[in-house]
């Protein structure tokens, strides 16, 4: 296999240190030193382990890797990388704008050796001008005050090819340019004799002066186009036909034209990109770019000078695009992989099937689904509940989920706390881990990134997995942009459709309401930000709150206190439970007498704590409703749910059918509701004082040991019987023959 077209930086990225042995990691060294990469590389990429890394220890390995007889070459790093899902030049796009690291798919592109024009290759000027042709060059490429970099001088190598030596880079170009007005035509004289057997050769970026690599590259403003496997002519067509923004097209006096094509980049990795983006638009049209060329301090070929035979000359000037940006609009414009128009006739009897359903009556497999809700309703224990519905082809909330492998992107919670949620969710549920391999999770807390950066690598890692679900849990933690614009979460909305598409899996993802009451919103206009979140899933399934009602908790606790006693006779007397009327089960009284009566007295004294905690345990729970919005399906009636920690429990007896939600309220009844919450809230405060009061004023009048209903009223300036109703409602004090006595704590 032929891997001269994969950047190896590029292919880093699929390759982690931490999981490679210490042969691999030098045998990643190894390669990027044979294929002419600086050592800087190695180390920056090894930082990654930070467990292993030591300063100073690639730079000395580096030094130590002296070549061998059989080297290790890039192929053990592209091989690397395809087993951590690198796919080399196959990715499909995505239906919009690219961007620098896209791969460009079969429909860019544009023209191609056997459909371009084939253009005959003439210089620029009708008579040989050896100063005129590289002053041209000069006076195109470079500002007067920016070092240039030139060779005239060459060595042979072992195998007889001639190579350019380092070459001068200490003189501007405003004073080459001054030389060659005064050299009469003698490009030696300025440049220095060069041989004409050989030729010489420019570098087309600025420098600092103080050397001719990369690092001494003052400005990315050019990059260079090379290709020798088709005919000049055909090289010639097909970088016209692209419009690329060239600045200086040579001919290189072999069988190659020399594109020196504006980038216009801001740094070294912004031109790597550009780079990459432009050799990948080439090759996609017939033009084989030459890897070895992406540098940029590359050399190229000097127009104004004779190599063999032939000479080296400038084709053309400022051809194509003007510009990179304006190349880049113009490449966007003509290569859009935007479906043809399809005839409903031409497929009228043959319907294309639907996606099967992933959720009964819910969500197709393939879709997009957002649970929404506010703070407390457990959102995340409901996603994880889903993850084991799939995983194990069970119900969730009611409805029955297909079976398959589901990846659950944790984003909030360290990896302890996100294990033991999923193994307390098994346990409360009773489910057995039957198929708990089908549930992957991937722990991105304090890792993560934007959507959009993260999709790619979601896609990257997920690829060969076969997930029928992507659960992201929660998406504030990676959104992209401004919540409330528009046009920035259809982007965002959109990284969701790129994994549905590129793995063929569902997205579900859950997100808080806005702020404020929900009282009157519709379910889809509940969600927090633009209306975009709640319009682009396929479904929307939205929680609120119902608000309970005293009886509601009474019968609760009954129902816990009587399920706990069963429970505990089951373990200690279960010949009890069989003689016992169905009204003593019923009722948490009887149960409880029931326990006292039957279970040894250390038994059941423990038991009376275990009833204080399940009724700690009703207190806590809430209720919730579940409504939606379903693109493919019918509305479904709205389900109400017991959230029991850890779990949601369907209310499938009807306890929580008649309450509402505020959100289900008329205004007048919610406005009502806060205004009684509110008077609640001061009748306990008054309450407060007036106990509070009755304490202080019990300790000023106990002066003597004994304190009269008399005593109090005269300090407080109110009646006796006023005194007497407060301490009837105060649970503190007894009386007895107008004695006051204050009750002992217990």
């Amino acid at each position: 296999m032929d891997y001269k077209d994969d950047n190896l930086d590029e292919l880093l990225d699929y390759i982690d240190p931490a999981a490679l042995t210490y042969q691999e990691w030098c045998g990643v060294g190894m390669a990027l030193k044979d294929s002419g990469y600086d050592c800087s590389l190695w180390d920056s990429w090894s930082q990654r382990d930070t467990a292993r890394y030591h300063s100073g220890e690639c730079e000395k390995k580096w030094r130590s890797f002296a070549g061998s007889e059989h080297p290790v070459t890039a192929g053990t790093i592209v091989h690397m990388a395809l087993e951590n899902g690198y796919r080399p030049q196959s990715a499909p796009k995505e239906s919009r704008a690219l961007s620098w690291d896209d791969y460009i798919g079969e429909d860019y592109a544009i023209t191609g050796p056997c459909q371009t024009q084939a253009l005959p290759v003439k210089p620029l000027f009708a008579q040989w001008n050896p100063v005129k042709e590289i002053s041209t060059y000069l006076s195109t490429l470079f500002q007067a005050e920016e070092n240039v970099g030139y060779v005239v001088h060459s060595w042979k190598n072992q195998d007889g090819k001639y190579l350019p030596d380092a070459g001068c880079c200490d003189r501007t170009a405003g004073k080459l340019l001054e030389d060659l007005t005064y050299c009469e035509n003698d490009l030696g004289a300025v440049f220095g004799d060069y041989d004409p057997n050989i030729g010489a050769w420019i570098r087309f970026n600025p420098l600092d002066g103080k050397g001719g690599k990369n690092e001494n590259v003052t400005d990315f403003r050019y990059a260079l186009v090379e290709s020798d496997g088709i005919p000049i002519e055909q090289q010639n067509g097909i970088m016209r036909d692209l419009q690329l923004p060239i600045a200086c097209l040579v001919y290189s006096g072999g069988k190659s034209l020399h594109a020196i094509v504006r980038v216009e980049a801001g740094n070294a990795k912004e031109y790597r990109e550009r780079v990459a983006f432009l050799y990948q638009i080439c090759d996609k049209n017939g033009l084989q770019v030459d890897r070895a060329c992406k540098n940029p301090s590359r050399l190229s070929r000097m127009p104004g000078v004779v190599r063999g035979e032939k000479k080296q000359y400038l084709v053309a000037v400022n051809i194509g695009m003007s510009s990179w940006d304006e190349w880049k609009d113009y490449i966007d414009s003509v290569t859009d992989d935007l479906p043809e128009f399809e005839n409903m006739a031409e497929i009228w009897e043959n319907m294309p099937e639907l996606s099967p359903p992933l959720i009964e009556n819910v969500l197709r497999q393939g879709h997009k689904m957002l649970l929404a809700g506010p703070s407390k309703a457990g959102k995340s224990f409901a996603l994880i509940e889903l993850c084991i519905a799939m995983a194990e082809g069970r119900k969730w909330m009611g409805w029955q989920c297909t079976k398959g492998k589901v990846l659950y992107v944790n984003l909030e919670l360290d990896k302890a706390s996100c294990d033991h949620r999923i193994h307390d969710v098994y346990t409360t549920l009773q489910i057995p881990p039957v198929n708990i391999r089908n549930i992957e999770v991937w722990h991105l807390r304090g890792v993560t990134e934007p959507m959009d950066k993260l999709a790619p690598k979601l896609i990257r890692r997920a690829k060969k997995q076969n997930f029928i679900a992507v659960i992201i849990d929660p998406i504030y933690k990676v959104i992209t942009g401004d919540e409330n614009s528009a046009d920035q979460m259809a982007h965002f909305c959109n990284q969701f459709d790129k994994v549905c598409t590129q793995l063929g899996c569902a997205v579900i993802y859950c997100h808080h309401h806005s702020k404020g009451a929900q009282g009157g919103k519709r379910s889809m206009d509940r969600a927090s930000g633009s209306g975009v979140f709640a319009r682009d899933p396929d479904a929307l399934i939205d929680m609120t709150e119902l608000e309970l009602t005293d009886e509601i908790l009474k019968q609760e606790t009954n129902t816990a206190i009587c399920e706990a006693c069963i429970e505990k006779l089951r373990q200690h007397a279960p010949a009890v439970l069989a003689d016992a009327a169905p009204d003593e089960l019923l009722s948490h009284v009887e149960s409880l007498k029931l326990c006292r009566d039957n279970l040894p007295p250390a038994v059941y004294e423990g038991f009376l704590g275990e009833i204080e905690a399940v009724k700690r345990t009703v207190r806590q729970r809430t209720a919730w409703r579940l409504d939606g919005t379903l693109r493919e399906f019918p509305k479904f009636e709205p389900k109400n749910l017991w959230f029991r920690y850890p779990i949601h429990v369907e209310d499938t007896v009807g306890v929580l059918k008649d309450l509402q939600a505020e959100s289900e309220m008329p205004p007048h009844q919610r406005g009502a509701k806060r205004g009684g919450e509110g008077k609640r809230r001061t009748e306990k405060a008054k309450n407060a004082d007036k106990r509070a009061e009755l304490l202080n004023t019990f300790d000023a009048c106990n002066i003597d040991g004994q304190v009269t209903v008399k005593d109090m009223a005269e300090y407080l300036g109110v009646e006796e019987k006023t005194i007497r109703n407060r301490i009837k409602r105060c649970d503190d004090f007894t009386v007895e023959n107008s004695i006051i006595t204050k009750k002992k704590a217990e």
